[in-house]
């Protein structure tokens, strides 16, 4: 069974997480959406309403692929979050070229801990590159509409989150 690993903080998952997370389950048996347990970044959303967005969202394009897709919360080394799940590969989207050299170096590290788990790069969708979580949640804090970037649902979880 071929098992993805795509990581991330997801606050919020956004249109470009979504777009990578749909090309991904036709790569794979089963996904497992890595959550970050990251206290440094100082998340908006706490881990519970993160995960819960994502298995609303994922739970769409699972049925669309027949894929299952999973949310999974991790805090420890990626490559030992790989493990745990039984990945075999892991999913970076990629956005820009700053992107690639951040990603470059992850995946020499990741190898040097574990050659038997594979990286792949799936590039956001041209109408995607652009979207950032953190870009989105400044832009709706300012009062701004990130309607074409995120889903509905998660639209609305942001701007109550905000007080919008």
């Amino acid at each position: 069974m071929r098992i993805g690993l795509y990581p991330g903080t997801f606050d919020p998952i956004t249109l470009g997480h979504v777009d990578v997370i749909r090309r991904a389950a036709t790569l794979v048996d089963r996904l497992v959406i890595g959550v970050a347990i990251n206290r440094d970044k100082g998340p908006l959303f706490d881990l519970e309403e993160r995960v819960a967005m994502i298995e609303e969202e994922c739970a769409k394009l699972s049925d669309q692929t027949g894929t299952e897709i999973i949310a999974h919360p991790f805090e420890n080394l990626l490559i030992h979050c790989a493990r745990d799940v039984g990945a075999n590969v892991i999913v970076r989207g990629l956005r820009a070229v700053a992107d690639f050299e951040y990603e470059y170096q992850m995946v020499g590290m990741n190898r040097s801990l574990d050659s038997s788990v594979e990286t792949v790069f799936l590039m956001a969708d041209a109408k995607h590159q652009a979207i950032a979580s953190k870009l989105v949640k400044e832009i709706c804090r300012l009062d701004g509409d990130v309607a074409k970037f995120v889903t509905p649902a998660v639209n609305d979880k942001l701007r109550a989150k905000l007080g919008k």
